[in-house]
């Protein structure tokens, strides 16, 4: 393998490791010795690669934030139901919520800093596009009637709130990791009977 290979295949290697480190363990304040250990790399590659720590959680947070936008706006602008949109949705949010259990809490924490969404008018062009097809849906009758925002809050709300909520919940309710995922399995179909009629 030529070194370029090399050198891409370690950057990935110490990418991969620290959306683990931080995404699935939590460890948002992992050091760079603590992501290459679990890398098994030197921690001078890190620097070598992505300068300091703070860039390289950034980067890693910033790809995971990118590809999730796309695979909404791919959703969003495909040809199909509304109903089979918002279950592929939810299928797609609840398996990288299983395996990334902590990315939906620092996403909330960064919004909260004013770390918001960069391009507004493509935020407003899907969100026109999903609340002109909710209001198709409420005036076939498939949706009850309410503003087309109202709907989003409920989706936004069923979905986020247990999974940024999750180590308080599983905590005061007295679950374990794995029952916590199986409440998680089962909301998908409670979802869609909350806020579809039909």
């Amino acid at each position: 393998m030529s070194a370029k290979g090399e050198d891409s295949d370690t950057e990935k290697l110490i990418k991969d490791t620290a959306k683990k480190v931080f995404f699935k363990e939590g460890r948002f304040n992992a050091t760079t010795q603590e992501i290459a250990d679990a890398a098994g790399v030197n921690r001078t590659l890190i620097n070598y690669y992505f300068r300091s720590r703070d860039n390289l959680f950034n980067l890693v947070f910033e790809d995971a934030q990118k590809k999730e936008d796309e695979r909404i706006h791919a959703l969003v602008f495909s040809d199909m139901p509304l109903k089979r949109k918002i279950e592929m949705f939810l299928d797609e949010f609840f398996t990288q919520a299983k395996e990334y259990p902590y990315l939906e809490i620092y996403m909330v924490t960064q919004m909260n800093q004013g770390s918001c969404y960069e391009d507004a008018e493509a935020m407003s062009r899907l969100l026109d596009k999903m609340y002109l097809e909710i209001a198709i849906e409420m005036d076939k009758g498939n949706v009850a009637r309410m503003r087309p925002e109202q709907f989003m809050l409920n989706m936004i709300s069923l979905t986020s709130f247990p999974v940024s909520m999750r180590p308080l919940l599983e905590q005061s309710m007295g679950f374990s990791t794995e029952q916590f995922d199986k409440l998680l399995e089962e909301r998908k179909e409670i979802i869609l009977n909350m806020l579809f009629i039909n």
